[in-house]
Order: structure tokens, then C-alpha cells, then sequence
């Protein structure tokens, strides 16, 4: 039986893509499901993760702001009276060079990205610590460990993000609380659906299993760090390769 069965999960940034897959990873595992989006309608996502035996909630917030945080963290343990799981995924990019980049762009990144994971990490961690146990997982990037041109705000927030991870590990572990991150790679979805042949190419080259990842491939790591308490601190890479 599934050490998730009948745990709080709250992933945020889980509307789609890689939110949406590990939030129907946790579900197929017994997990309630605290969903945070922005806009849209999103009730075939619900409906899909319910169809499955367990509670879904949406909770509509913005990360980056640290009463919203805080509001999203406090309603999904209201709603289902704790909070095992703590997923941060919402993130935005808003690429260019470093010298045409503005100041609004680099905030932006930042303040979603790495500000939006330590305030919900902040929140979060006053219910796990009181409950003597919980994990964090935070979705970082292959970018954050190797940076690349055109997002330094991106590789900023998520190199950050690392930094946070390992720190936090550090001062929850005494209480029972796991802090880890993986650093997915090159992930299909909206963005590198959009992508010309040759891009694509150039980008399979550097990749030694010669294939994207899927969202799953995430999901399952996700899975895997809530479920083994003796992990914390970690990076788990889930590149196909590509940074090793």
C-alpha cells in the first residue's frame, strides 16, 4: 500500500505540464490533491484526478505574493486537516540577453520562481514542523546547474532555488521534514512543441538518451522523494543525460 495513501498534497503551478502530471501521480497514489492555478478553467483536471478515489481542491493564488502564500498553504490544511506534501512548481520564464533584458523581466523570474518558493516553503514549514514530519520538493532546472544564454533571470531563480533546498533541508531535518529538488531537463510540453526541426536537433544532440523527457518522468521522481523520509537535501537530475 502507498505511503501517500490519504496525505495532503499541494502542488503549485498545477494547471499543466509538469504540475499537472505529478498532481495525478500523487492522486493514482491515494494522495488528496490541493491544486494551485491562475485563471482558466481547469475542472476537466479536477474531474480526471477525483475519477481516481480522492478529494481535489483548487486554490487560486499568486505564489509570489506572501499573504497569497500564505492564504494557499493555511487552506489546504484547513481543507483537509494537514499537509504532508509540499510541490513547488510554479514558475514563469521571461527570456533574453543579459544586456536587453529589463529590470522588470529579472524581477518578475525572481520573484515567482525562487521568492514564490521560499514563501510557500516559510508557510509550509510552521504546519510540518508542529506535525513532526512533511516533505518539499521544489522543481528547479538543468539551467540552474549549468546556466544558459538568454536566462540569467531563469538560472538566477533556479540555481537559487538549490541554495533554499539545501539550506532548508538543513534546519527542518531535526523535526522530521525533508527538503529535496529535481532538476528536470529538457521536458516536452507547450514550449518545445513550439520549436523548429532544428532546434529540436541541436537540442537532442546534447541529450545522450536522445529523447525529451515526459512530464511523468518528473512525477515519478516527485513521488519517489515523498516517500523515502531518509532523502533530504538532494538534487535528483531527471535530464536524460544531459548534465551528469
Amino acid at each position: 500500500m502507498s505511503g501517500m495513501l490519504g496525505k495532503t498534497v499541494l502542488v503549485t503551478g498545477s494547471g499543466k505540464g509538469i504540475g499537472a502530471a505529478i498532481a495525478e501521480k500523487f492522486a493514482e497514489h491515494g494522495a488528496n490533491i490541493v491544486l494551485n492555478v491562475r485563471g482558466a478553467d481547469h475542472s476537466k483536471l479536477v474531474s480526471k484526478i477525483e475519477q481516481l478515489g480522492v478529494k481535489c481542491a483548487i486554490v487560486k493564488a499568486d505564489v509570489s505574493d506572501f499573504y497569497q502564500a500564505k492564504y494557499l498553504v493555511d487552506t489546504a490544511k484547513d481543507t483537509f486537516g494537514t499537509l504532508d506534501v509540499l510541490v513547488n512548481n510554479a514558475g514563469i520564464t521571461r527570456d533574453n540577453l543579459l544586456i536587453r533584458m529589463s529590470e522588470s523581466d529579472f524581477d518578475s523570474v525572481i520573484d515567482t520562481n525562487l521568492k514564490g518558493t521560499w514563501n510557500t516553503t516559510r508557510h509550509a514549514a510552521n504546519i510540518m514542523m508542529k506535525q513532526r514530519g512533511g516533505a518539499i520538493i521544489n522543481i528547479t532546472s538543468v539551467v540552474g546547474v549549468t546556466g544558459n544564454a538568454g536566462q540569467v533571470n531563469y538560472a538566477a531563480s533556479k540555481a537559487g532555488m538549490i541554495g533554499l533546498t539545501k539550506s532548508a533541508a538543513r534546519e527542518l531535518a531535526p523535526r522530521g521534514v525533508t527538503c529535496n529538488a529535481i532538476a528536470p531537463g529538457f521536458i516536452e510540453s507547450d514550449m518545445t512543441d513550439s520549436l523548429s526541426d532544428e532546434v529540436k536537433s541541436k537540442y537532442l544532440e546534447s541529450i545522450p538518451l536522445k529523447r525529451f523527457g515526459d512530464a511523468v518522468d518528473v512525477a515519478r521522481a516527485a513521488l519517489f522523494l515523498a516517500e523515502n523520509g531518509y532523502i533530504t537535501g538532494e538534487v535528483i537530475n531527471v535530464n536524460g543525460g544531459m548534465h551528469m
